[in-house]
């Protein structure tokens, strides 16, 4: 297993640069697999690399694109992952693409995770897997020291988990089961403290910085 770490002279250069990439392993795994999957972050930091990507020339009805994470609140809430995704990334070409929402509207994420844990492992291994990261090191919900956090970096954790310890809203999270499988991996960070906090996990546990629990094989993108 190799880290690669990509650093680029400005952010939009790492946008079209990772977006090319992302479209190209996608299309090159349909050549011979019927379908392809794409897991990417929500949050503000990758929009404008889903703005480009949502453009690509992919066979975009043969892929399914689902969240590494979700907020549990209305698809049309301001803090929805998939808000965000609608707007940026499933729309022109990707608009085709499946999407697997992970908020179901269930009335807890714990309802919905069973059902959700065999939906999602129907499309895994992830073909390709986009992570981002937190300054406090986290990645998609699985955060530092949270009770959850242990049980779903187990390998026997289900593909699916509820996060109910944050002090915002519960959410619902891939674990690490269903994550470390993908068969490309990427992780975008940008800026100053969360290159020194990308710095700090590779000798922490993972249990104190989450994301130490991906950096196998994997390939870094960061730019200032």
């Amino acid at each position: 297993m190799t880290l690669e770490f990509i650093e680029y002279p400005d952010r939009e250069m790492l946008f079209l640069s990772l977006a090319d990439r992302v479209a190209g392993q996608l299309s090159q795994h349909l050549r011979v697999n019927d379908r392809a999957s794409l897991c990417v972050p929500g949050g503000t930091t990758p929009a404008p690399l889903y703005d480009y990507l949502s453009g690509a020339e992919i066979d975009w009805p043969r892929i399914t694109v689902l969240l590494n994470d979700e907020r549990w609140v209305d698809g049309e809430h301001m803090r929805s992952n998939g808000r965000l995704l609608r707007r940026h990334l499933l729309h022109d070409k990707a608009e085709a693409a499946q999407y697997l929402d992970l908020y179901t509207g269930d009335a807890s994420p714990e309802d919905a995770a069973p059902a959700l844990s065999e939906a999602v492992a129907a499309h895994l291994p992830l073909t390709v897997l986009l992570l981002g990261m937190g300054t406090d090191m986290h990645t998609a919900s699985l955060f530092p020291d949270a009770s959850e956090t242990v049980l779903a970096l187990a390998p026997d954790a289900p593909a699916v988990m509820a996060v109910t310890s944050n002090r915002d809203e519960p959410r619902i999270t891939l674990t690490a089961s269903a994550l470390k499988g993908a068969i490309n991996t990427h992780l975008l960070i940008t800026g100053v403290d969360k290159r020194e906090a990308f710095e700090r996990a590779q000798s922490l546990d993972p249990t104190e910085a989450p994301i130490r629990a991906f950096l196998g094989d994997i390939t870094v993108h960061w730019a200032e």
